[in-house]
């Protein structure tokens, strides 16, 4: 197996390297514009990089040399991820995010410490938003880097359209999202399921695995049943990856995810775990969580009381079921996909980190 851990490090220098040129650039329009480059820094450090991985492994089930261009292309998902992610904590209005404070309030802080006129949340929002766009535009500046130097342009313009597609999927599943959050008193609970596991999908699933792992391969020349199989593999184990995600966001330690406990549960988020409780659960029961999801006054005690109402409905271990049968879904699809030895091992290798993890 080829050593994963070089290819975050070249991603990571990679980011580093990005930022340090668009800093001199920011840095030339004065120094109000210093908190870009700072909040650059910091939200591209640190993490897994799973995207990056699984575009690397897709290019890698093709070809066995890395090139400086791919890294371009594997580190312009990481700085996608990164907007996204400050994107979506201004809706989920999150405090935190990764154990530190999320953009926006960064920002709040920045108008607190400057003593500015009008209200810190407002300007921490608006700045947010645009910091967020600001890595949107990084992103596909990177990425447009890696394909013009790319030896098969027929190659680079696949692995362009894939790249867009998941960009469009993306931002359709965060709208899908904010509309199960305020649309469900209008919705029967026999349909919510359906309905959170298409967020799921689009918001999740797609973008966090199946489409790297088709940008690298589309990149790297792959052939339509190649493509097909890493989509197989690819999706199933992305709603995996998000199933677990949503158990953490109720179940996870504060100290590893980075996220108050029960954070999915304050922000009001209608997942598949919740879609699975309220089938079972009765209606004063289920009355009672929906008037609990999203409250701004939340309790401990509520929190607890829903968690327990969770496990005790069964949809704890319905979601764990659902897991691993994605999981086996996932892995089946590379039984006779014609991938070299070390490429599959790669991704049953990661298959298994990121639906296994604890943060």
């Amino acid at each position: 197996m080829r050593d994963r851990n070089l290819w975050v490090n070249r991603v990571n220098a990679r980011l580093e390297s990005f930022v340090d040129e668009r800093e001199l650039i920011l840095r030339s329009l004065g120094p109000d514009l210093d908190p870009f480059v700072e909040f650059s820094r910091q939200f591209l450090s640190g993490g897994k990089r799973f995207r990056a991985q699984f575009a690397l492994i897709g290019f890698g089930s093709q070809v066995s040399d890395i090139p400086d261009y791919v890294i371009d292309v594997a580190s312009a998902l990481e700085i996608f991820h990164a907007a996204a992610l400050v994107h979506d904590d201004i809706m989920d209005k999150s405090d935190t995010r990764r154990g530190a404070p999320s953009a926006h309030r960064r920002f709040e802080k920045v108008h607190q410490s400057g003593g500015w006129a009008g209200s810190s949340a407002d300007f921490g929002n608006s700045a947010a938003l645009l910091f967020g766009d600001l890595l949107l535009s990084f992103s596909d500046e990177l990425m447009a880097s890696g394909l013009l130097r790319a030896t098969d342009t027929d190659s680079a313009l696949r692995s362009r359209r894939e790249f867009d597609r998941m960009r469009l999927d993306v931002t359709a599943g965060q709208y899908l999202d904010i509309v199960e959050e305020r649309a469900w008193p209008s919705i029967q609970k026999m349909d919510a399921l359906p309905r959170a596991h298409r967020v799921v999908v689009y918001k999740s699933a797609k973008y966090s695995i199946e489409a790297p792992l088709v940008i690298g391969a589309a990149l790297g020349g792959a052939k339509d049943d190649a493509i097909a199989t890493l989509r197989e593999f690819g999706l199933p184990l992305g709603v995996a990856f998000q199933l677990r995600d949503d158990l953490l966001g109720v179940f996870g330690d504060p100290s590893v995810t980075g996220k108050p406990a029960g954070d999915d549960l304050r922000e009001g988020k209608r997942t598949v775990l919740i879609a699975l409780a309220q089938r079972e659960l009765s209606a004063a029961d289920t009355s009672m969580m929906d008037s609990l999801l999203g409250s701004a006054h939340l309790t401990e005690s509520d929190i607890d009381n829903m968690r327990t109402l969770l496990v005790s409905s069964g949809a704890v271990d319905q979601v764990e079921d659902l897991i691993s049968e994605f999981v086996t879904v996932s892995r089946n699809a590379l039984t006779e996909s014609g991938f070299s030895a070390a490429a599959t091992e790669e991704l049953l290798a990661l298959a298994d980190g990121v639906t296994r993890r604890s943060s």
